[in-house]
């Protein structure tokens, strides 16, 4: 029973388009959801213990096949990039501005960027790696953003806690301009 399991489980995860949290396959495979759990990790360590091209990771809270990291560059040649393409260093910049502050007002990233930041975020927009979370209360009830599972998955991160740590700012970064309260 535990090799059909893992079996299972694995061509679950092969066909699944996005991470499958363990509630989703318990509920498929008929297991608790800790026994599913379980089973993903075996799987996991299986594959890293044969050094398979693909591996099991743990992300945006659920589990998923991805290639090797140090076999990507030749995947990526397999499917060169048909427009999209990377990121730039401006809607980088944003992304991590919403991804720690969120959620944060489009005003807010504008703040910390020093720039117009409309481009960046309709960009990140487009792309699926944050979204419109709600209204902040104020005057003209600006839209607050945050990061979407989208985000989770093209970073790898099995949750915002798994967010490097911020280094402390330089001396003068990040205070409020001269005559202006922070708020």
């Amino acid at each position: 029973m535990f090799e059909y399991g893992r079996a299972l489980l694995e061509a679950l995860l092969f066909a699944a388009p996005e991470p499958l949290p363990p509630r989703r396959l318990a509920e498929i495979i008929g297991l608790e959801e800790r026994a599913a759990r379980d089973l993903c990790e075996d799987l996991k360590r299986e594959y890293e213990r044969q050094g398979r091209g693909l591996q099991v990771v743990e992300v945006a809270g659920g589990y998923q096949f991805v290639t090797r990291p140090d076999l990507a560059a030749y995947v990526a040649k397999l499917h060169p990039t048909r427009g999209g393409g990377n990121l730039t260093q401006a809607a980088l910049e944003t992304l991590a501005v919403v991804a720690y502050r969120q959620p944060v007002t489009r005003a807010e990233v504008e703040v910390i960027r020093g720039v117009n930041v409309d481009h960046s975020l309709h960009t990140l927009l487009e792309r699926g790696l944050i979204r419109e979370i709600g209204r902040k209360e104020g005057p003209g009830r600006p839209i607050l953003y945050g990061t979407t599972r989208e985000f989770l998955q093209h970073f790898g991160l099995k949750d915002l806690e798994a967010l490097p740590g911020l280094p402390p700012p330089a001396e003068g970064v990040g205070a409020a301009p001269e005559g202006q309260g922070q708020g």
